[in-house]
């Protein structure tokens, strides 16, 4: 392809432009419209996503001991549990860890007052390990093989937490990848509409050029350029919106909401954009060349 030949086809793809200025605003309205509400509802369901990873990774279950066990026996149980691929963590809590963290947690400085005459310790058979799994998910059967080892007397844990976050999980991939599949298909129509008019409205000029010997590229290639320029409109207008808007909803969380900042750790706009950038310019740029050129080929007989 000769240079003059490319910068022609460039040319024309943004004259494109203009001559349907009204269809083309509207198809970058659009594109821009669903490319921003793919990125918010991809922030939110990011930041879900993070919050409730960082809760799982405090869920853990408590495996206690059958009476009478012996210290030796214990710390095989501990091994065999810490060997598993979906535990993540074990920690050990004696009897005079569990009644002195119940002293401070009931009592607090008031315990050498109210326990006076009580010098035992009533958790004497409380000594247990703490387990944290890799994934919530797969907890029952990891409480199953725990409750089957020799020595192992019950085990306690918060059941509807973990399930809770399970189906929340799995509930939030299902509708992520809904509504991509809907914005994609409705920015292809959009794309498709705008590249069928400017067919419609080109169509003697088509004619004439077919006639002087006008290559099947050198009427082509314009309607392509034409829906990439779109597509790569509709993804910058909203890549920049975004920016703006997430880093002053992040500034206003951050700076009014400071005392759950532990319990709401928001990701940062790096993260953000890490993944969010090159996939809306993927998607903007190949809706665009994806639609136009399916249109062409269908419209356009050349």
């Amino acid at each position: 392809m000769k240079i003059s030949t490319f910068f022609y086809t460039i040319k024309q793809g943004f004259s494109n432009l203009f001559r349907n200025k009204w269809y083309t605003l509207a198809s970058i309205a659009t594109m821009s419209a669903c490319l921003l509400m793919l990125g918010v509802f991809y922030s939110v369901a990011a930041n879900f996503q993070h919050i409730v990873k960082n809760v799982e990774e405090v869920v853990s279950f408590t495996v206690f001991f059958e009476e009478g066990i012996s210290e030796e026996r214990i710390t095989e149980i501990g091994d065999l549990i810490r060997g598993r691929d979906d535990v993540a963590e074990i920690k050990y809590i004696s009897a005079e860890e569990a009644w002195a963290d119940y002293q401070k947690e009931n009592f607090q400085d008031k315990a050498d007052e109210l326990l006076a005459g009580y010098p035992e310790n009533p958790l004497a058979n409380s000594m247990n390990y703490e387990v944290f799994p890799t994934d919530v998910s797969k907890l029952e059967p990891l409480k199953q093989y725990i409750q089957s080892i020799p020595g192992v007397r019950k085990i306690n844990s918060l059941d509807e937490v973990a399930s809770t976050l399970t189906t929340v999980n799995t509930l939030i991939s299902y509708v992520s990848i809904g509504i991509i599949i809907v914005l994609l298909l409705v920015s292809v129509f959009l794309i498709s509409n705008t590249v069928t008019v400017g067919i419609s409205v080109r169509k003697a000029e088509i004619n004439i050029m077919k006639y002087i010997g006008a290559t099947d590229f050198l009427v082509r290639a314009p309607f392509v350029i034409e829906g990439v320029i779109i597509g790569l409109l509709g993804a910058v207008i909203p890549l920049y919106a975004i920016y703006e808007l997430y880093s002053a909803v992040l500034n206003f969380m951050i700076k009014e909401f400071a005392n759950l900042s532990k319990l709401l750790d928001f990701l940062p706009v790096a993260t953000i954009f890490d993944f969010l950038l090159p996939i809306s310019l993927i998607v903007g740029v190949g809706i665009g060349f994806f639609g136009s050129v399916t249109t062409v080929r269908k419209h356009l007989n050349v």
